[in-house]
């Protein structure tokens, strides 16, 4: 797979590059990534990319000309243009997996106050990655790049990925490590029988509990099997049991 990011500032993605997962990646040539430094591309005598807007306002708005000549200079048959911005769609996994199916995909990082609106003809579609401002794309386009490679094959054990947060909309059930006892609290027992099916059982018996609790926006879009259901109603019996045990030992108390 080729990644292009076009940028104003390519010395942002360095330490991106050359560390973790991304730097194996790239050895392996599992990806290759290709930063192109959109000043390269301009024209203008000052060697500007930017001016202020038609009509008045404040910032400076990056021109059509230096950006719609290095996606041209850069875009193949299959590449698939991605425009960072606040008008996309907000990313997400679901998003991350058919984006890992590309051959070539082009992001386009905006800075400053934004990009001469005519660009938006050059570029397939645009991504958001949340309802918040940044300085400009690179972070986001970072963001966007290390979810995609990391799905490609050979990036890393596809056990990992197998069972991830916001696979199925759910998130990920909790982990643990040696020791069983830190700090007075302890790994759950359970983990320990070797009982697999069991395992399996309780982890996504908490995933679910985990997402209904913490990310309910999250839930509402979870396909629930009759077993999921049957998981849920364990703990609202339970629950329910807690309730009474609890009414009838007041009872007892002010008898």
């Amino acid at each position: 797979m080729k990644i292009t990011i076009l940028t104003l500032f390519p010395e942002m993605f360095d330490g991106f590059l050359t560390n973790s997962i991304i730097k194996r990646a790239i050895a392996k040539e599992i990806v290759n990534i290709e930063i192109v430094n959109i000043r390269d591309y301009t024209k203008d005598k000052n060697h500007r990319v930017d001016s202020a807007p038609v009509g008045g306002g404040a910032g400076l708005i990056i021109k059509c000309q230096p950006v719609v000549d290095s996606i041209n200079d850069h875009k193949e048959k299959d590449s698939k243009i991605i425009m960072l911005s606040p008008r996309g769609k907000t990313y997400n996994q679901a998003k991350a997996k058919e984006l890992s199916k590309e051959n070539h995909i082009i992001l386009l990082c905006g800075h400053y106050e934004g990009i001469d609106e005519r660009v938006n003809k050059y570029v397939d579609e645009s991504i958001s990655i949340g309802d918040y401002i940044l300085t400009g794309g690179e972070i986001g386009s970072m963001a966007i790049a290390d979810s995609v490679i990391r799905l490609l094959d050979g990036a890393i054990a596809k056990e990992s990925i197998e069972s991830e947060s916001f696979d199925e909309n759910l998130l990920e059930y909790p982990q643990y490590t040696e020791p069983y006892e830190y700090n007075g609290e302890k790994v759950p027992d359970i983990l320990y029988s070797g009982n697999h099916q069991v395992i399996n059982k309780w982890r996504r018996k908490k995933s679910l509990n985990l997402t209904k609790e913490l990310r309910p926006d999250l839930f509402e879009k979870v396909s629930l099997s009759k077993s999921d259901k049957k998981l849920l109603d364990e703990d609202k019996e339970k629950a329910a049991k807690w309730e009474l045990a609890a009414i009838e030992k007041g009872k007892k108390f002010i008898k």
